[in-house]
């Protein structure tokens, strides 16, 4: 870690506890809590996000989300907890088509990087690939319940806590918690399998994140909890 980076998060660190003064006599930071019964949303943990080389490459991959992430997939796995990975890819990826299924967002992000044709690109991370019995979702925008069917899939099978894990920690994340808790969820944001691309970018959102939309908790914990949640419902 670069010296400005550690400096960064030392001012971030004394700003969070200025913050939380203010925020806890105002009433914010109270806990939404685990529920009964838990997915693993993994959000974005795709070759373009995880690997070097491409724009959306983000930090801490090798040596901290992945390894954090096959802790929790170790978990549901044992413990036969629904796993949703999720990811994002465009069938028109020609900024001039006015048909293109990129909306308006390559108005200000390179989506048009990440082509349906190129499977190996948006393809889930082969050292955290899906297994039989556990859903791919295809998603067109930040949010992984936006215009997609994983409200209704999920609360068809009974959730009520998402765990949600992936990049980026300012959007794809981001917006899934928030949505997610707007369709009735706990949303647990697994602070180690958080990822971004700017130094202080995940900090900052997570900080937030667990003042207003949901609980941020540690790999630990969760997969304590993925790993006992069914003894607190015999």
């Amino acid at each position: 870690m670069s010296d400005d980076v550690t400096e960064l998060k030392q001012r971030l660190e004394e700003a969070f506890r200025e913050a939380t003064k203010l925020y806890q006599t105002r009433g914010f930071q109270r806990r939404i809590g685990f529920g009964r019964k838990p997915a693993l949303v993994n959000v974005d943990l795709a070759n373009a996000w995880t690997r070097p080389g491409n724009p959306f490459t983000c930090e801490d991959m090798d040596d901290q989300i992945i390894p954090g992430v096959q802790r929790l997939l170790e978990a549901c796995r044992a413990n036969s907890h629904l796993v949703v990975h999720v990811t994002t890819c465009y069938q028109i990826t020609d900024r001039e088509n006015p048909h293109t299924d990129m909306g308006l967002w390559h108005h200000k992000i390179p989506v048009e990087a990440v082509d349906q044709s190129k499977p190996e690109l948006w393809a889930i991370d082969s050292r955290i690939a899906p297994v039989e019995g556990e859903h791919i979702l295809i998603k067109k925008q930040a949010s992984a319940f936006h215009g997609t069917y994983l409200a209704s899939y999920l609360h068809a099978a009974g959730i009520d806590t998402i765990l949600v894990t992936g990049v980026t920690a300012t959007a794809c994340v981001r917006q899934t918690i928030c949505d997610g808790l707007a369709d009735g969820f706990r949303p647990i944001a697994v602070k180690e399998c958080i990822g971004d691309r700017i130094p202080g970018a995940v900090d900052w959102n997570l900080f937030d994140i667990d003042a207003k939309f949901g609980d941020v908790e540690s790999v630990d914990q969760c997969v304590h909890y993925l790993n006992t949640v069914h003894m607190r419902n015999d």
